[in-house]
């Protein structure tokens, strides 16, 4: 759906200051690590963001590594630029379902949290593969099931309660859509990925208080846009409904629960 590729307007700073602390950080560590292997060569990073990813890439890669970040949303690569100075990145718009970029051109690509939002996944595969030089790897996490991801799940529920008739549902239906990885698999094979492997990650999700965390959630992705849809003026009721019911289960200071995602790594 269009709306959940609304990263525009006030989204791209309340992703950066709120969302990426809480929920991103913890993984990007661990991704990065994946990737660390390398002691020379390019790694593409697709769906970039605010740059969480770029970051830890630089940190876990040798000077020889040099990386291009690319997102679809020029607005949030512009933020990340705006944070990060290094002459061993190029930030560059792009669809990471129509890379512009020759093939066999990469040793990795890495995508943290998404694939989910790629509205033609075997493309997207498709050209991971063909831009991935022999022997390159793709590795990308999408999120467990919400269930499995407590500060989120507590958050969409008090989100429903206010929109019984019709609650939102991009949380459940893409960040959280896609923990069944089989299907994913699948179009990785189809690809021509031959060896295909997933892993659960557990991290803790953790804010400085309950209203950091319902900031994030109501007004940092494109929920904010269903709530929007429902009310035109919900969007502030409806983060302190959600930073209310997160107090009530993790109390009124820091606020820490169990996460969980699935990195799944692909080489060509």
């Amino acid at each position: 759906m269009a709306v959940d590729l609304g990263f525009k307007g006030s989204i791209p700073a309340l992703f950066d200051r709120f969302g990426v602390p809480m929920l991103f950080a913890p993984y990007a560590g661990d991704l990065a690590a994946r990737v660390g292997r390398l002691s020379e060569g390019r790694v593409l990073e697709t769906a970039a963001g605010t740059g969480v990813v770029t970051r830890a890439l630089l940190a876990a890669l040798p000077e020889a590594v040099r990386i291009v970040a690319t997102d679809l949303s020029q607005a949030m690569l512009d933020h990340a630029a705006s944070t990060i100075a290094s002459g061993r990145i190029t930030w560059q718009q792009a669809d990471a379902q129509a890379l512009p970029f020759p093939d066999g051109s990469f040793d990795a690509v890495v995508c943290q949290f998404g694939v989910m939002f790629f509205p033609d996944k075997a493309k997207a595969f498709a050209e991971a593969y063909r831009v991935l030089r022999p022997g390159g790897s793709f590795l990308f996490s999408v999120w467990d099931r919400i269930e499995a991801n407590e500060l989120t799940d507590v958050a969409i529920r008090a989100v429903a309660a206010r929109f019984p008739d019709d609650p939102p549902t991009f949380m459940n239906r893409t960040p959280h859509g896609h923990y069944d990885v089989a299907p994913l698999a699948r179009g990785l094979r189809g690809a021509g990925f031959a060896a295909v492997a997933s892993e659960p990650v557990e991290r803790r999700t953790e804010a400085p208080d309950a209203r950091a965390a319902a900031t994030f959630i109501c007004q940092g992705s494109p929920l904010s846009a269903e709530i929007e849809a429902r009310d035109p003026a919900g969007v502030g009721p409806t983060t302190d409904a959600v930073a209310a019911a997160l107090a009530a289960r993790f109390g009124d200071g820091p606020v820490s629960g169990r996460s969980r995602a699935i990195v799944v790594t692909a080489i060509r």
